[in-house]
């Protein structure tokens, strides 16, 4: 993922909406990886400051499985939801996020999860979403393990926030999001170890971690030929 920029990138806006769903079908798959519960493998997310921390992490922290959505609302210039989380929360407070969370025991898929969480968050109706598959594992240094599901949304619905959990839910183009040119790499330590990592700010959202890491993984599995 550091690798200098190669001439077969492109951004979404040069393949448009209908080959990069084309290409999202064609490349993803409902298979769940055996990462997402077996310790013994470690989900390397092509970043290598990032895999280095993971290497840490994985002995130290159990694994906790999360699934999050990625909706591609495909309005005729297609955007990504996002969502800010709440200022309160114990975990990654403030910071922007895909709707999504912990894979519960009740919980049938990850994508059921996923379907749930942004339910729940943001009342995102699930008729509104059609999946398309499964994005590569994704794991973070706070020891969870995150399936993304990649789908479409029609346009329509109507949101209904849960202050609890999300404080606002915003739109980014998909053609900004999927643009390397956006792709920034930005460092700080960890553990005495400098690490690298993604980060995508839009307008006044800093858009950072495991959101801008996950979403250069979809730029790399659906833009790159």
């Amino acid at each position: 993922m550091n690798e200098p920029m190669r001439k077969t990138e492109a951004a979404a806006a040069d393949i448009g909406s209908s080959e990069f769903f084309r290409r999202a079908r064609a490349r993803l798959s409902f298979d769940v990886p055996a990462g997402l519960t077996d310790a013994s493998l470690v989900p390397l997310s092509g970043d290598e400051g990032n895999d280095r921390m993971l290497q840490i992490v994985a002995t130290e922290r159990p694994i906790r499985p999360a699934a999050v959505l990625i909706a591609i609302i495909e309005h005729e210039l297609p955007t990504v939801l996002l969502t800010q989380r709440a200022a309160h929360l114990n975990d990654h407070a403030g910071q922007i996020a895909f709707p999504g969370g912990k894979i519960d025991a009740t919980d049938v898929s990850p994508l059921d999860a996923a379907l749930r969480e942004a339910e729940e968050e943001v009342g995102l109706d699930r008729s509104f979403v059609e999946p398309v598959g499964y994005l590569d594992l994704y794991g973070t240094a706070f020891g969870f393990r995150i399936l993304p599901t990649v789908a479409r949304v029609k346009p329509g619905f109507t949101l209904a926030i849960n202050q609890n959990e999300v404080e606002s839910a915003f739109e980014v183009p998909l053609a900004f999001l999927m643009d390397p040119a956006n792709h920034q790499l930005h460092s700080k330590e960890f553990r005495g170890i400098e690490r690298s990592y993604y980060a995508m700010p839009f307008a006044e959202r800093y858009i950072w971690g495991a959101t801008a890491g996950i979403l250069r993984v979809l730029y790399e599995r659906i833009c790159l030929t």
